[in-house]
């Protein structure tokens, strides 16, 4: 089906999209421009939408905000934001009386006429993403990119070709209701997270898996052998299965052999990246590139990852170098709303570092990082809710003594900033990684990382 096709199946029929954010903007925007009965739903008031709630009523759209934004939901088709479960009372109630519930992504998937690649995982989707996003473009494909990482592709679909490719990012919330998977499925690796808004492990792994369960013989799913719960993946895939692997070296798949990254198939076996060709810190970044040389093996020339890796710098707010200050090095790694990310970010240094860490609280354990703590950081800044949890698993680790690493606790973000720039040396590191989510200050980790950046521009 096209997406012309699609718009047309709406045509008479009431819609709501429920959220007036990044996700679900461009698509009021494509249904009411397509003559679509659309109500626009939000819990923000008119006052914090800004200037888009007087855009949307310009075209047409119906709005509803407030606290009671999804009563009384009877709409034909209701678009749901990413971030609402599927199963909320609303939702649910809606659903008995007939209404379709589905996403941008959901719909993007039925009317993307070109191959897609989807990448997913609970640390380094938006980096592999851009990696394997930037390799296709090298290689002279027109691609796309986007879902959980730029913009929703939706009112970009009328615009490809069966030649192009699209690069999604999909989060676990995304991937919760898809019935479709994309041509190539990689699932970077899988750690305990969002579980603040998952009723449990089981279900966020259930979710990760919806990337490849619908794929068929022809497809691919790129999984990480080093992590127990994706290897575990390989028996319930419907396509063909490439493993990568930072510890062991692989009969069939990419694999770390030295000092090289190395692919083994059945044309045999090459090396196709030496480590030091790789411009990106971190074995974190190693294991990154493994994932997306195995989802490009064949499409794209070796020639050109190794070109593109000698120069690719990253993502920003993934370990992002902000600035160096009478011989301090700041780095922004925001992204790190995990554990597991902040444990990548601390070992990608070769000293101890100067650590703050700490925000909301997305009721995950915390007790692998306090022995990372212990070992890589000379002083721990913490702050916000998930303070205390960082603390306790710190101070409980093997080889904690007395100010072993030493811990500052401040009341704000800006005080934990300045209280880090206050206690560094010459030569030290100050990373912002913290292995929380940002919602207790910030609406995301981009607001949370470039705050501190401007907190560190302005020290002196």
């Amino acid at each position: 089906m096209t997406i012309q096709a699609y718009l047309n199946t709406l045509k008479g029929k009431r819609v709501a999209v429920i959220g007036i954010g990044v996700s679900n903007t461009p698509l009021l925007r494509l249904l009411l421009r397509a003559g679509v009965q659309v109500t626009a739903c939000d819990r923000k008031d008119r006052d914090a939408l800004g200037t888009v709630a007087a855009e949307l009523e310009s075209l047409g759209a119906e709005l509803r905000l407030g606290r009671g934004y999804l009563d009384g939901l009877d709409h034909d088709v209701i678009f749901r934001t990413p971030g609402l479960r599927p199963d909320v009372p609303a939702l649910a109630a809606a659903r008995s009386r007939g209404s379709e519930v589905t996403s941008e992504m959901e719909v993007f998937f039925q009317v993307c006429p070109c191959k897609l690649a989807a990448v997913t995982g609970s640390d380094g989707k938006t980096t592999t993403t851009t990696i394997i996003s930037e390799l296709f473009k090298a290689a002279g494909y027109h691609t796309y990119v986007g879902g959980n990482i730029g913009k929703p592709l939706l009112a970009d679909a009328a615009g490809m070709s069966e030649k192009d490719i699209a690069v999604v990012e999909l989060s676990s919330f995304q991937l919760m209701t898809m019935e479709r998977s994309p041509q190539i499925a990689v699932v970077t690796n899988l750690a305990p997270n969002h579980l603040d808004v998952h009723k449990s492990m089981e279900e966020y792994i259930s979710a990760k898996e919806n990337i490849f369960t619908h794929q068929i013989p022809s497809d691919k799913v790129v999984l990480n052998g080093d992590n127990s719960i994706t290897r575990g993946f390989a028996d319930k895939a419907p396509g063909s299965v490439t493993l990568f692997s930072r510890q062991e070296v692989l009969d069939q798949g990419v694999y770390l052999d030295g000092d090289a990254i190395w692919v083994s198939n059945a044309q045999g076996r090459r090396k196709v990246l030496p480590l030091d060709g790789i411009l990106l810190p971190g074995v974190h970044n190693v294991e990154n590139y493994m994932a997306a040389i195995a989802a490009v093996d064949g499409l794209v020339p070796d020639g050109i990852i190794r070109a593109f890796a000698k120069d690719f710098g990253g993502v920003e707010h993934r370990i992002e170098l902000v600035r160096q200050l009478r011989g301090v090095s700041y780095y922004n790694d925001s992204i790190a709303s995990s554990p597991t990310r902040t444990i990548a970010g601390l070992r990608s240094f070769h000293q101890k570092v100067i650590l703050i860490a700490g925000g909301y609280d997305k009721n995950i354990p915390y007790d692998e990082l306090g022995p990372e703590i212990v070992e890589h950081v000379k002083t721990l800044v913490l702050t916000g809710p998930t303070g205390p949890k960082i603390r306790a698993a710190t101070e409980s680790a093997p080889g904690f003594g007395p100010d072993s690493p030493v811990i500052l606790e401040r009341d704000t973000f800006a005080e934990a900033v300045h209280a880090a720039a206050e206690s560094a040396q010459e030569g030290d590191i100050v990373i912002l990684s913290p292995a929380s989510a940002s919602f207790d200050c910030f609406q995301n980790f981009m607001e949370r990382g470039n705050t501190f950046k401007k907190l560190v521009h302005e020290l002196d």
